[in-house]
């Protein structure tokens, strides 16, 4: 009996030792592991998006990052599994790469089920789109958003391609954040070109209710109003399906 238990104890000490070694693996090869963020029961899933976005250039190892291709088969298996009834994305981004921002946002946008998006300290550059692509957004009283034009790193200097290219994208961005917000393109193209508002740079930094009174986000709130907003968009999108069925 005492040997049964001995190999008992080494068993449920191997199984901790590797489950240990695992989680240390993921920590390094990735950044971050998969916490449980919400009751195995939840029929929803939270998005978190954080840091930097990382696109097709790697960022350097002190950079807090989001990647991208991490997040992609996430929302794409959000939208597979039945149990998950609605996505909740959390944001507290600097922005970072515009194409890798783009598709995050087109994904989010395309999803069959509802989302609420919910802006923590700062959803800023291509953090815009990312927040807007959701069914409702809501951003925290102090939480800012900058909104500026689409540039590179340093000068670009006699090369008219790299101009045209930059100004293509600059549209689709606008034309993404309109199309899925209440602000207009005038509004939003102006709040993109204002000069004096950030310091020796062309752009605008909005605070909490007011990205609400330019339309650009939906209401001004925390963790409970969007959980509880999530929460009536699931209910009604039951009772669509259940129209349907009958």
């Amino acid at each position: 009996m005492e040997k049964n238990e001995k190999l008992t104890v080494n068993q449920e000490e191997e199984k901790g030792e590797k489950s240990s070694s695992s989680l240390l693996e993921k920590i390094q090869q990735l950044g971050q592991t998969n916490v449980p963020q919400l009751s195995q029961d939840s029929k929803i899933h939270c998005l978190t998006i954080v840091g930097q976005i990382e696109g097709h250039m790697q960022l350097p190892p002190q950079n807090k990052t989001t990647k991208y291709e991490h997040l992609i088969p996430q929302i794409v298996a959000i939208e597979q599994n039945p149990n998950i009834e609605g996505l909740l994305v959390i944001l507290n981004t600097v922005g970072g790469d515009v194409e890798a921002g783009l598709a995050i946002s087109e994904m989010l946008a395309s999803l069959s089920k509802p989302a609420v998006s919910l802006v923590l300290g700062g959803g800023h550059s291509i953090g815009v789109p990312i927040a807007v692509s959701c069914d409702y957004s809501f951003i925290a009283e102090t939480a800012t958003m900058t909104i500026h034009p689409i540039r590179l790193t340093g000068l670009v200097i006699g090369v008219p391609q790299t101009f045209e290219y930059l100004d293509k994208m600059q549209e689709r961005v606008i034309k993404f954040v309109t199309t899925h917000s209440n602000v207009s393109d005038e509004d939003f193209k102006e709040l993109m070109f204002a000069k004096g508002n950030l310091t020796r740079d062309i752009g605008t930094n909005v605070v909490g209710r007011d990205a609400v009174n330019l339309g650009l986000i939906d209401g001004v709130g925390g963790i409970g109003e969007a959980m509880k907003k999530l929460n009536s968009l699931i209910d009604a999108n039951k009772e669509e399906k259940d129209a349907l069925v009958q």
